[in-house]
């Protein structure tokens, strides 16, 4: 791909509006009027749009904390400018995390209408369901023939996703299954990249193997995750400790598999479409994590950014906690609506195991 195709400034698709900031300023203000007035109205934040005297804005209806990657509060609409200005944003979530994923689908659904065409990634859909999604999409099958079809259920299709995806279906975007089917995930896991390579180039097309696997914090957050879970039996009996480092290498192997295809299905839809929104487990994208670095790798100028949903649950937040700085460019505080939501944690855990030891995959 010659150099100019990658560098930023050519972006596809219009670019975004002052009006639509300022309809969503607008909306965000008035929606919040009854909480703001005693405290002087929309008050204005260091970085030039309306907040909460704290610095503190929260989404309506949206128990949020928003900071940036130095510590600053921040403002939903100080995610909107950066995201508008963007080649790819991606939205790292804790998965089920109800009040994070409403955050991620009024991010999408702002950026559609400031950015007509915006694209949508999503980890959640494996390459040999995008018929399935772009049936549904063009209206050729309905939601139920949809759901059999993609293999949906209440237990894999939260409502945030749903809403992403319909609000794409309303303004004919595109939307990506991006990760590798997890058959060729697991069979990177116990049988090797070699086994991989001897596949067929109709069932390659499904993944992509990583020329170099991810590394630097990346890895040694997820050996020393996947070390402590093998250790204690997580995923079943406890490992015993000489049989560890092997299962740990292992893993991170089909770890790599849905970080290069996700970073690739990214990579290819950006070169058409700009900005394209990539939703998936947190672990994948903080501190630049493995998706990050491989896409990074392919399009070296691509502007991106970066969220990180972490739970905060009935906890007051006044500030970003120590260890989330440089975490992502927006680190967003998710409260809770009513005790329906997950337990607070911020601690990466596995994805669902399958019947058998799986990949880190978010929070």
């Amino acid at each position: 791909m010659p150099p100019s195709e990658l560098q930023a400034s050519n972006k596809t698709g219009p670019p975004a509006t002052q009006i639509t900031k300022e309809s969503v300023r607008m909306r965000l203000c008035v929606a919040l009027l009854a909480v703001l007035l005693p405290m002087g109205a929309c008050a204005t934040s260091p970085h030039g749009h309306d907040a909460m005297a704290t610095g503190i804005f929260v989404v309506p209806d949206l128990p949020v904390t928003i900071f940036d990657r130095d510590g600053a509060p921040a403002t939903y609409l100080d995610i909107l400018d950066a995201a508008s200005d963007a080649d790819v944003v991606v939205i790292g979530e804790s998965h089920g995390h109800e009040v994070g994923l409403a955050f991620a689908g009024e991010v999408f659904e702002d950026l559609l209408q400031s950015r007509p065409g915006t694209a949508l990634s999503m980890e959640f859909y494996e390459r040999d369901q995008q018929v399935a999604l772009d049936d549904y999409l063009q209206g050729v099958t309905d939601a139920e023939a949809f759901a059999r079809a993609a293999h949906r259920s209440e237990g894999n299709d939260p409502p945030g996703h749903r809403r992403m995806l319909e609000a794409a279906r309303s303004a004919g975007a595109a939307v990506i299954a991006a990760n590798a089917p997890r058959r060729y995930v697991t069979l990177a896991r116990k049988e090797g990249f070699d086994r991989l390579r001897s596949l067929t180039p109709e069932q390659s097309r499904l993944f992509v193997i990583p020329e170099t696997p991810p590394g630097g914090r990346y890895k040694d957050d997820f050996v020393e995750l996947m070390s402590g879970m093998f250790a204690d039996g997580s995923h079943g009996t406890p490992t015993p400790k000489d049989q560890i480092p092997a299962m740990v290498e292992a893993t991170f192997r089909s770890q790599s598999v849905w970080d290069a295809t996700m970073a690739d299905s990214i990579a290819r839809t950006v070169r058409t479409t700009r900005p394209v929104v990539h939703v998936v487990g947190r672990f994948h994208s903080d501190f630049e994590g493995g998706t990050i670095q491989l896409l990074r790798r392919q399009m070296p100028h691509l502007r991106i950014v970066r969220l990180s949903m972490i739970i905060a649950g009935d906890q007051a937040v006044t500030e970003i906690a120590k260890e989330d700085l440089g975490r992502a460019d927006f680190v967003i505080y998710s409260g809770t609506l009513d005790d329906s939501s997950p337990s607070p944690s911020t601690s990466p855990t596995a994805r669902e195991p399958a019947g058998e030891s799986t990949p880190v995959s978010g929070s």
